[in-house]
């Protein structure tokens, strides 16, 4: 099992998405960003005991969300709500400091 990283290294991961940012839109791009930098894509996780594929990620106004594929069929799912596989992909931190920043 991986170690999570600390409500520490959490912050420093959200301080350094969100340094340049003036409002809560500007934080979710920054985050985005770093997701988009960071996070090894594809990689496999379970939804509701059905295994799928998140191939990629969707800024919104107010989220972020993973575009999780079972064949052709496409859901979006909050990173808020993805439950993330074990051993987590590589960059999973910041789904983690997501999660935090969110709330």
């Amino acid at each position: 099992m991986q170690t999570l990283p600390s409500l520490e290294e959490l912050k420093a991961l959200i301080e350094e998405a969100t340094v340049d940012c003036y409002d809560e839109y500007e934080q979710i791009c920054g985050l985005y960003a770093c997701l988009e930098e960071n996070l090894k894509l594809p990689f496999a996780t379970e939804v509701l005991g059905l295994s799928v594929e998140v191939r990629g990620l969707l800024e919104t106004e107010s989220d972020i969300v993973a575009e999780c594929y079972r064949g052709q069929h496409c859901q979006r799912i909050s990173l808020r709500e993805l439950p993330l596989p074990d051993p987590m992909p590589l960059g999973a931190e910041w789904i983690l400091a997501f999660r935090q920043w969110h709330g």
